[in-house]
């Protein structure tokens, strides 16, 4: 995955003019079917919630419940020990969705049969008012944004970069 990291970062050379749209058009397949912040947040959505950022943006803050599991240090040994249920629903997300596609298309190439992609991430989510909890499992506004180029993002909600 490191290899991979630094791909990335190379490749996201983000343009001003982007929409969140026409990001994620540029940089995934589409290979995962995305779902939407607001979907996830209903009730109804019984989901394992998977969160592919890095451990001190999970540190920061997450989706309650989410289970971290990283990209770089991702392990699909460790998730399928986790989630033995290969039917089981899944929600990948990372910051904006781009390395939670990724993540995803291990899962499913691992035999997951229902994974899908947070559209625009926890980004969107807190951007849409949605709770995001730190360690201490209490509420937070504070967002670890990756890096300094994704800021732009995030429109709400404190922006911590270290």
């Amino acid at each position: 995955m490191l290899i991979l990291s630094g791909f990335l970062m190379w490749a996201l050379q983000l343009h001003p003019q982007d929409t969140l749209s026409g990001l994620l058009s540029r940089y995934n397949t589409r290979s995962i079917p995305y779902i939407s912040v607001q979907e996830l947040a209903m009730p109804k959505t019984k989901a394992m919630v998977l969160d592919a950022r890095e451990e001190k943006e999970f540190n920061v803050s997450h989706i309650k419940h989410a289970i971290h599991v990283g990209y770089e240090s991702f392990n699909l040994d460790s998730v399928q020990r986790l989630l033995p249920d290969k039917n089981a629903d899944i929600v990948v997300y990372c910051s904006i969705g781009i390395r939670s596609e990724a993540i995803a298309e291990v899962l499913k190439k691992g035999g997951y049969t229902h994974v899908k992609n947070l559209y625009g991430g926890i980004f969107e989510w807190k951007n849409h008012n949605f709770p995001v909890y730190n360690l201490e499992h209490k509420e937070t506004d504070s967002i670890h944004i990756y890096s300094n180029e994704w800021r732009s993002w995030l429109k709400k909600g404190i922006k911590v970069y270290d």
